[in-house]
């Protein structure tokens, strides 16, 4: 068993050379047979150790009875003696160098709440409750506070869904996420998204505004929440284009701020724990240049992938279309199946987005009502079908209104919890 798991380490380790340039054919470490045949010319793939040197790489921990792998263990701890002479130890480290009880204040002068002083006098603590009590307990009030609670007890992870970039542009952004933090520090509640369609509506006009809004509202978010994941949604609509050079060229030209390498930045300078590309365009938007659904949608995500995306942040795929014409769907069981591989289960075998957001539920600009379940929860073969996609849950996720139920939080989240393992709930 010790010897499997070797090997198939050893031979995962020697496929991630994909992406180092196998200048040829020929070349004996060249990999590029294992790629599929629709693989971009621009992915290659190289043995950082072939499956022959993997296997004398496990022979070699493994032989004696694992003797190789003893040998390599940790060294000895090192150990200072600070009475022996010449040795010189520390003594202004923290603490006042006396031992204490265990549940015992560190401080004296604590034991009943009382706040610590430094030898002068002075606070010397950081207060790290920048929402007040009063604040959280009038947010727990609120439509959006009562739903969060409703939330956590369904087991979903619950992230709070915001838009703060019409507040920062008014001037208005410290207040804004104040009220948005109050709902987030509750429990249950894992992260915040603090804006959607960043950079593709008309909110800014120059990407430099776009920078500095996730600049400020990140760093005041995790302020105000600290510990609290925080995400953006947005789409890239460069991606879906693949090689074509005419497609590119005129998604460069309509959607100057969301240049792929503008919007990496964000997260490699660690603005973003999760980024989510909506899927609105997928559909016809690359029409003119007979880029059908499915390819666009391919295209997005080698893009993502080979960019690396995810190794600054979960990457998520948004999906508003299965619930497209008002009312509720109308599919057989087929036709749900079918749409749940198109819009479900594509982006997630295709190894760039980790998690998928349907909306399941949403009012359009004719107040007419869209749903991917019957109205009041009246059974449904899509949503029959979506139930049936428990292995994956955790990586299912939806929006939902509180303030629009369906039936009423309880009833709505607990039918929602039944298929996904996420919800974002809208403040």
């Amino acid at each position: 068993m010790r010897l499997r798991k070797l090997l198939v380490i050893g031979l995962a380790l020697s496929l991630l050379g994909v992406g180092v340039p196998a200048w040829s054919e020929d070349d004996p470490r060249s990999c590029n047979d294992l790629l599929s045949a629709d693989t971009p010319a621009y992915v290659v793939c190289k043995w950082m150790a072939t499956p022959e040197e993997a296997y004398d790489i496990a022979r070699f921990w493994l032989d004696n009875d694992g003797q190789n792998m003893r040998d390599s263990g940790p060294m000895g701890e090192v150990v200072v003696d600070c009475s022996e002479a010449g040795n010189e130890c520390a003594t202004d480290s923290e603490g006042d160098g006396e031992m204490h009880d265990v549940g015992g204040p560190d401080v004296d002068g604590t034991e009943d709440g009382g706040t610590p002083e430094c030898q002068n006098g002075e606070k010397c603590y950081v207060d790290p409750d920048a929402v007040s009590q009063a604040e959280r307990t009038a947010a727990r009030e609120t439509t959006a506070g009562k739903a969060t609670q409703t939330s956590a007890q369904t087991g979903m992870r619950t992230w709070i869904d915001t838009e703060l970039a019409d507040d920062y542009k008014a001037g208005h952004l410290a207040e804004a996420a104040k009220k948005i933090a109050a709902l987030a520090v509750q429990q249950g509640v894992v992260g915040i998204r603090f804006t959607s369609q960043l950079g593709f509506n008309q909110t800014f006009t120059a990407a430099e505004d776009v920078d500095k809004f996730l600049a400020e509202a990140t760093a005041e978010l995790r302020r105000l929440a600290p510990g609290k994941k925080l995400a953006a949604h947005t789409v890239v609509p460069v991606l879906a284009c693949g090689a074509n050079d005419a497609c590119k060229a005129e998604m460069t030209k309509k959607y100057p701020l969301l240049a792929p390498e503008r919007v990496g930045a964000w997260l490699s300078k660690g603005l973003l724990d999760q980024l989510t590309l909506d899927s609105g365009l997928l559909a016809s938007g690359y029409s003119t240049w007979k880029i059908d659904a499915a390819e666009a949608q391919r295209n997005q995500w080698i893009q993502v992938r080979a960019r690396a995306w995810d190794a600054y942040a979960q990457i998520a795929a948004e999906d508003a279309g299965f619930s497209a014409a008002p009312g509720s769907p109308s599919f057989t069981a087929e036709q749900a199946a079918q749409a749940i591989t198109d819009r479900v289960a594509t982006p997630l075998r295709d190894d760039a987005a980790e998690t998928v957001t349907l909306w399941t539920r949403w009012v359009d600009d004719q107040g007419q009502v869209h749903r991917a379940f019957g109205e009041k929860w009246a059974a449904n073969a899509t949503w029959d079908q979506l139930k049936k996609l428990g292995s994956v849950r955790e990586r299912l996720a939806t929006v939902y209104d509180p303030a629009n139920p369906e039936v009423d939080s309880a009833t709505d989240l607990k039918n929602l919890a039944e298929v996904f393992g996420q919800v974002y709930l809208r403040a």
